[in-house]
Order: structure tokens, then sequence, then C-alpha cells
């Protein structure tokens, strides 16, 4: 729903509420400075401002575009500015634009744009309300309180992010394979998101405090300059969470291929007990065939078997030790030929 607020600064810099456009124009014949908050406004809306404030129409499209990213522009009577708002509830991060136009004697902010929901204007009412000397000076000033107000809610999408990747490193340490890791790319997308975002509101802020904007006072300078060292926390903390996303990816592979390896580790230990018994019996198991096939007391004679039967008996197992012992006197061959790793040097 889209709404307007309409406010006359005085030169004392008490805040006052007008209900018309026109009553704001006549307002400003006696002093002071307009602010004009914008929640969700109509191409119409910002249009009537173009003549009596000197807007320039690229400055209402630039209010009304969608993806922008953020951006300062010099015009002849006034100053734009992209900045974004953050929000991040339910695991989804959502950007949302709020747009300033500074002029000599106006601010103009627009917000709710795409849907959004992010209102200040209820916020910095009152702390107007209680520090009337904060915005007395210009509209560049109060330029500053609300740039300040939008940096410092940034804090709290990039905290609860923080907060994500930590959630999904004791998830990874509770148990890798109960781990998706759409979550770390989801994060790191996010992350993305915000350095792009927090990039080039630095240079914004870099070019106010440069004094590339004429609206901007070399006193007010001061003041943007500590909203800039609050951008350039904001883009270091989404720096290093970045590099923790890169560890922790890392991390849950490594976990993943050791829970492999061990796996691989039980199934060579299998194959290797069960590769020994076949290979023990098979010789034994051809010895049983033939005498199976051929009636051993063919061999030795009908009155013999209770001689020969044993004596088969216990070739076979003669036969299965010296293959067990064979095979056992391989594998330490084997180990013997692999190279050893170099003991450490002791140092007096």
């Amino acid at each position: 729903m889209s709404e307007r607020r309409l406010f006359h600064i005085g030169p004392d810099g008490r805040l006052r509420r007008l209900p018309a456009l026109d009553d704001l124009l006549s307002a400003l014949r006696d002093g002071g400075y307009a602010w004009l908050d914008f929640f969700d406004p109509s191409k119409d809306d910002l249009m009537a401002l173009v003549e009596p404030f000197g807007l320039h129409p690229l400055s209402v499209e630039d209010c009304l575009d969608e993806d922008q990213v953020p951006k300062i522009e010099d015009f002849p009577t006034n100053t734009f500015v992209l900045l974004n708002g953050y929000h991040y509830r339910d695991g989804v991060l959502t950007l949302e634009e709020v747009d300033f136009i500074l002029g000599k004697n106006f601010l103009v902010t627009v917000t709710g744009h795409q849907d959004g929901s992010f209102r200040f204007y209820e916020k910095l009412e009152q702390a107007v309300a209680l520090d009337p000397a904060s915005v007395q000076p210009g509209p560049d000033y109060l330029l500053h309180v609300t740039l300040d107000y939008v940096v410092d809610h940034k804090f709290a999408a990039i905290e609860a992010v923080q907060d994500a990747i930590d959630t999904a490193e004791e998830e990874i340490l509770r148990g890798p394979s109960a781990f998706s890791p759409e979550t770390l790319m989801r994060l790191r997308r996010d992350l993305l998101t915000l350095r792009k975002s927090l990039f080039h509101e630095r240079e914004i802020l870099v070019k106010v405090c440069r004094r590339d904007s004429p609206y901007v006072s070399e006193k007010a300078i001061y003041h943007f300059r500590d909203i800039y060292d609050h951008l350039a926390k904001y883009y270091e903390i989404v720096e290093i969470s970045r590099e923790l996303i890169t560890s922790l990816m890392e991390m849950y592979l490594s976990m993943i291929n050791n829970r492999m390896a061990e796996l691989a580790n039980r199934t060579n230990a299998t194959v290797r007990r069960l590769t020994l018994i076949t290979t023990v019996f098979m010789p034994l198991t051809l010895l049983a065939g033939i005498g199976g096939m051929s009636e051993w007391t063919m061999m030795t004679g009908q009155p013999n078997w209770k001689i020969a039967y044993p004596a088969f008996l216990l070739g076979m197992a003669g036969i299965g030790a010296l293959n067990y012992w064979l095979l056992k006197w391989a594998e330490s061959r084997q180990d013997a030929a692999l190279p050893k790793a170099p003991e450490p040097s002791v140092r007096p």
C-alpha cells in the first residue's frame, strides 16, 4: 500500500508533519527544509516532485527500476543515492532498495519497492524529535541520520548469516553424513550478494566523503566517515565469513573422505580374510573332489581304507597349513619391500 509522509524541518530543527505538498512548499518560504518520505510510491507520486523540487526524471526511474546495484549520481539540482537494506529470515536473505534524493533544501526517501517492508520514518521521527540539533543544519545531516539507520540495520542480517554459518559448522562436526552441503552453497551465495552490495556502498561513501556532491557540506563529511567505517567493517566480516565457508566445505569433504576411506579399509580387510580362507581351501577342495570321484580306496586297495583315509585327511591338513604359511611368508616379504618412513632425528 502506497504511503506518503511530508515533513518540514524548521530552522530550529523541529520536525513538523504536513498533510499536503502545497502546505510543505508554503512552509519552505519561511526557511528550513523538507523531508518527503515515500513507501511503495507510484510513478505519478514521484513525478509530482519534478517541477517544485527539480527532480530529474532519471532519478524517478531509478526509484522504480528493479535489480539495481548501489550507486550515486549527481544531477544539476540534486544527488541521487541508492543503498540496500538487508533482511535475513528463515534462512532467506532479502535485499531491499532504499533511495535518497538530496537537494539544497529537501531530502526525498523512497522505500517499499518490490513488496519491501523496510520502514524507518517512525524511528527517525522519534530520534529527530529527541535531538533536533542532529538535523538542524540542513538536509545533508538528515541524510546522514537516515543512512546511519539503514547501515546499522545491516548488521542484524550479517549477524544472522554468521549464526547460520556457526550452526552449519556444528552440524558438520556432529555428523557429516546427515549434513546437506546445499546449506553451505546457499550461505556462500548470500555472502557473495552481501559482498557485492557492500563493495558498491563503500564506493558511494568514498565519493560522498570526497565531496563529489555539492549538496553535502564540509562539516557533514565527518559524520559520513563514521558510516564508511561501519561499511568497511561489515565488508571485512563478510570476507572472513566467505573464507570460513570455504574452510567448512573443505572440512566437510575431508570428513566424508575419511568415512569413505574407513569403510574401504573395512571392506579390504574382510575381502582379505575371505581370500585367505579361499586360497587355503582351494587345493583341499580339489583333492577332496578327486578323492570323492575316484574313490580313494581304489588307489590303496579296499582292505587298507582304515589307513588310507586318515592319511588322506592328514595330507590335506598338511597342505592347508603349508598354503597358509606360504601366504604369510609372501605377505611379510611384500611388507618388507615397502619403503619405511624416516625416523625423526633427535638433536642433543
